[in-house]
């Protein structure tokens, strides 16, 4: 009987404890933590800070939020341009949109032609050429991995379909459990299946299995549809922008051998150990920062509604916004379908 993953926070300690090349720095933990400490009754670290943070996004409330959310997450990986200079764009409501954004802008453009693009009836048949109207670019870059998006949104689409009628459907057996939602998600939506092993052990990184569900919770909370009991279980997504900014927080370090390979632009392979110390380590900087700041607030006899998901929708737009002053720390390269 094969053995099961260490989920994402068991794998994240696990990984940290054995990292040969980054390392989790105890005085940045504390410095951002402290950071937090100051906008804890800040929306931004709070379920509206998502809608904050992505305009796009169906307003809160009802299943079109929850569909545009699927579609988008199901093909939320690699966005990261192969030269600097020249980047996928797309423009949505008059608003050129980049990475990421690009993709968000791409389905709410389909939406306003028109297109059911959020529909599983109709993504899990779309055609790759069909698919490739829906997320073209807007300049002379394309989105990349054009094939790998489409496989995984039709194979979504087909499995939503077996095991139910609609997304919000496919979750009901999951209560009010993200932890429950997560492991749904991946058992029966392959491509959200994000492992590795590292050191003989099966590690779960499961960032866009975690993102999906996180967002999932803050639309139904912002939308009054209940909160969520135990968001405290989903720990940071690991991916390659916010290890940059952990890096520049000085939460994160790197050896000066990984930190050179960077900086050349040498590709890392997906499972490889380096890759895997990167995003593990950042899973576990973000737990000690939040049990830093539960401390902080406890001692102000405060309940403290802050988890990992919010801390990372914290930092995400925060590389983004700084991402002048941190240009000189590389973010890690991997062509991959987990992010």
């Amino acid at each position: 009987m094969e053995e099961e993953p260490l989920w994402p926070r068991e794998a994240g300690r696990f990984v940290s404890q054995r990292s040969r090349d980054v390392s989790v720095c105890a005085e940045g933990v504390r410095r951002v933590a402290e950071m937090l400490y100051h906008l804890r009754h800040s929306e931004v670290l709070s379920a509206r800070g998502w809608s904050l943070m992505n305009t796009l996004a169906p307003p809160p409330g009802g299943d079109a939020a929850l569909n545009w959310l699927l579609v988008v997450d199901t093909m939320n990986f690699s966005f990261w341009p192969d030269n600097p200079e020249k980047q996928c764009e797309v423009i949505c409501r008059g608003k050129t949109y980049t990475g990421y954004m690009a993709l968000c802008a791409a389905i709410t453009r389909a939406l306003d032609e028109g297109i059911p693009i959020t529909d599983p009836v109709y993504f899990s048949k779309i055609s790759l050429e069909d698919l490739g109207r829906v997320l073209r670019s807007d300049s002379e870059v394309p989105m990349p991995m054009l094939s790998e998006r489409h496989k995984a949104l039709t194979e979504v689409g087909q499995a939503l379909l077996q095991h139910s009628t609609s997304f919000r459907c496919f979750l009901d057996p999951c209560g009010n459990s993200a932890f429950k939602m997560v492991q749904r998600v991946v058992e029966l939506l392959p491509s959200y299946r994000d492992e590795a092993v590292f050191e003989g052990r099966r590690v779960a990184l499961y960032k866009r299995a975690q993102i999906l569900v996180a967002e999932v919770c803050c639309v139904l909370e912002a939308g009054g549809e209940g909160s969520i009991s135990d968001m405290d279980q989903l720990t940071m997504f690991a991916d390659y922008r916010v290890p940059q900014a952990l890096v520049h927080l000085g939460v994160l370090k790197y050896s000066d051998e990984l930190m050179n390979t960077l900086k050349k632009g040498e590709l890392l392979s997906s499972g490889e150990r380096r890759e895997v110390e990167i995003r593990g380590c950042s899973i576990d900087a973000v737990e000690q920062i939040k049990e830093q700041l539960l401390q902080l607030v406890a001692e102000d006899g405060e309940a403290c509604h802050i988890n990992s998901a919010l801390i990372d929708f914290y930092l995400w737009p925060y590389a983004k916004e700084h991402h002048k002053e941190m240009a000189h720390i590389p973010i890690h390269h991997t062509r991959c379908i987990y992010y």
